[in-house]
């Protein structure tokens, strides 16, 4: 079983690697040069963008899914899971299905209706279930858990098929909030991601938005007066979200803010009963920022009861910033 997602779940590389995950790109265009999600450099990226560069993005062609599939199959895959941006945000998963129709093994495509992370997670509890046995979880602080792979013995339970591993991922990004603290909504409306009235009316006045998403759709969930009182409001929600949860998994996205991202990833995990079971602290893709521009903080809660968990290792105890 092959887990394939594409760039805009903006998932860390080393996780990619440990739950052998296939990232098919995005494109993106600055200034009229196309490249792929991933090839522009971070510093780059956000110089384009605050020199108010034309940016624009657009969904893989199917053959670029039909190459990943093949792939898959050359490196013995019997079935396919593909997990990918809402569609009602981009044609990505229009293309997975086109290219999936052609594949000579079963592909599940899903449709997660969601994001970066939100995304993210669900590609990688599809992965986390094709491949491995629940680890009872050590509760506490910050933990560990390891994953052991499955092994087939007298007796034991078959192993999921594409349909139950499509499932697992579809619960998973049903399941996650997603909220997005921006600077500005004129790069969503310029990309027709958010309409023009909303993003006007909070450009005069001077508002901080607070994104999510709404069946698969980009909306204002409010609009706080100061940055600071929106990156408050931002965590408040985190907070209520992970508590609601009897364990979640925590993502922290940022551009080109850090430190600013760590900080609130800690206090999270600090304010929420030892409910935070994985944390990931990663950069947004040039997808997702040009979309929203400078100044993006973002925040994904999702559900973690059962199944495994890897906690971020930049966020361990020999790492993890201090509090008094």
């Amino acid at each position: 079983m092959v887990v394939v997602t594409d760039s805009t779940a903006c998932l860390p590389p080393d996780l990619v690697r440990a739950h052998h995950v296939r990232v098919v790109p995005l494109d993106v265009v600055v200034d009229g040069v196309r490249s792929l999600d991933g090839e522009l450099a971070p510093t780059d990226l956000l110089a384009a963008l605050r020199r108010g560069a034309r940016m624009s993005t657009s969904q893989p062609p199917p053959a670029a899914f039909a190459a990943a599939y093949a792939r898959a199959v050359d490196d013995g895959a019997t079935a396919i899971v593909s997990v990918h941006l809402s569609g009602a945000l981009s044609g990505t998963v229009a293309a997975a299905r086109a290219a999936a129709a052609d594949c000579p093994v079963p592909v599940e495509v899903v449709d997660s209706g969601s994001a970066a992370m939100g995304l993210g997670f669900a590609a990688l509890a599809a992965a986390r279930f094709a491949e491995a046995v629940p680890v009872p979880a050590r509760r506490g602080r910050w933990h560990r858990l390891r994953l052991r792979r499955r092994r087939s013995a007298p007796g034991a339970a078959p192993a999921p098929t594409a349909a139950d591993v499509a499932a697992v991922a579809g619960r998973t990004a049903q399941d996650a909030s997603v909220w997005f603290l921006v600077d500005s909504l004129d790069h969503l409306r310029r990309g027709g991601r958010l309409s023009a009235a909303s993003a006007v009316l909070g450009t005069l006045l001077a508002l901080h938005p607070l994104l999510t998403l709404t069946a698969g759709r980009l909306t204002v969930a409010t609009k706080v007066r100061t940055r600071r009182a929106a990156r408050q409001r931002l965590e408040q929600l985190a907070v209520d979200a992970v508590l609601a949860r009897g364990a979640a998994r925590v993502a922290v996205h940022h551009l080109d803010q850090e430190a600013a991202a760590r900080e609130l990833a800690e206090s999270i995990v600090d304010r929420t009963q030892g409910r935070v079971v994985e944390v990931v602290v990663a950069p947004a893709g040039a997808v997702l920022a040009a979309h929203v521009g400078p100044g993006l903080l973002a925040v994904v809660v999702s559900g973690a009861t059962g199944g495994t968990s890897a906690v971020d290792d930049e966020l361990d105890p020999s790492s993890a910033p201090a509090h008094d």
